[in-house]
């Protein structure tokens, strides 16, 4: 059986990370190099995984993980004949392992401070992982084969760190993933009194409540009044704070756009699009419920 005091040290180190304010400084520092990159919003929103519903970053790591497992077992069948095949797949992950990066740079530059601490760790482990499968690769081609191997097996080790810090951002710091999935489950079936159109200011983001739900709402110019939730689905942060504009709805945290019609995320580093309300009008009140 897991030893449960073992396991408690490995989280408590973890969790000392993301409150090491020490790490600070230099987080400030790449996070503005990363928005200094000279990608448009439609380049960031590509590579945020907009297109695919869910960040692209854990999709694109498989590659280079893959490609170096894969080595580490050919590497195992003895033969002189097998050490052409390793140091290609060693090589290809090391091209995989670029896009993979830099997808994740541009993710990590939206998160939370605590997150953005682990996010740093994870991805200076991962650099090692990197160094010592490129020294592996040199190795191999000098016909050093047994260093080679070793620096292999010690990059899939680092790499598995790495993969277990990248986990403990995903599953123990919800980074990146919706924030808003739980809305149908916990917003109360029916509909909800939302008091009059009259106490809605025009063009103005309020915040009400739904069916025990947190909900931004919108009254537009032609008397229209779209309903949001108001927890965004990127980082959870108040879209009621935030900016109205063009039919839209801007975050204030990260400016995820949201279109108030049918809350679609028009503009990243949200994903996933807003739950969205529908809305009636009774004896001068107006009701809500989940769409």
């Amino acid at each position: 059986m897991p030893d449960p005091e073992r396991q408690g040290r490995v989280l408590t180190a973890v969790e000392k990370t993301e409150h090491d304010t020490r790490l600070d400084p230099p987080l400030q520092g790449i996070q503005r190099a990363v928005h200094a990159l000279p990608l448009s919003e439609e380049d960031r929103d590509i590579l945020h995984g907009h297109w695919l519903g869910h960040p692209v970053h854990p999709l694109l790591v498989q590659i280079p993980i893959g490609t170096w497992l894969s080595a580490a077992v050919l590497d195992l069948i003895p033969g002189k004949r097998r050490h052409y095949a390793p140091a290609m797949l060693i090589a290809t992950g090391l091209g995989a392992a670029a896009p993979a990066a830099l997808t994740g740079w541009i993710d990590w530059a939206e998160l939370r401070k605590p997150q953005m601490r682990v996010g740093l760790v994870h991805a200076l482990v991962n650099s090692t992982a990197i160094l010592l499968y490129a020294s592996s690769l040199g190795a191999r081609l000098r016909g050093r084969h047994l260093r080679g191997r070793a620096l292999g097996y010690a990059g899939l080790a680092v790499v598995g760190v790495g993969g277990a810090l990248g986990g403990h951002l995903a599953y123990r710091q919800a980074a990146a993933v919706n924030h808003a999935e739980d809305i149908s489950v916990r917003t109360e079936p029916g509909w909800h009194n939302l008091g009059s159109p009259a106490d809605l200011p025009v063009g103005k983001a309020v915040r009400r409540t739904v069916g025990g739900t947190p909900v931004v709402v919108v009254r537009e110019g032609d008397g229209i009044v779209h309903v949001l939730a108001d927890r965004c689905s990127h980082m959870a942060g108040p879209l009621s704070q935030g900016e109205v504009r063009d039919g839209c709805v801007q975050c204030p945290w990260h400016g995820s756009v949201f279109r108030l019609s049918d809350g679609w995320n028009v503009a990243g580093p949200a994903t996933s699009p807003q739950p969205v309300f529908e809305i009636r009008q009774i004896e001068g009140q107006l009701e809500a419920r989940l769409a």
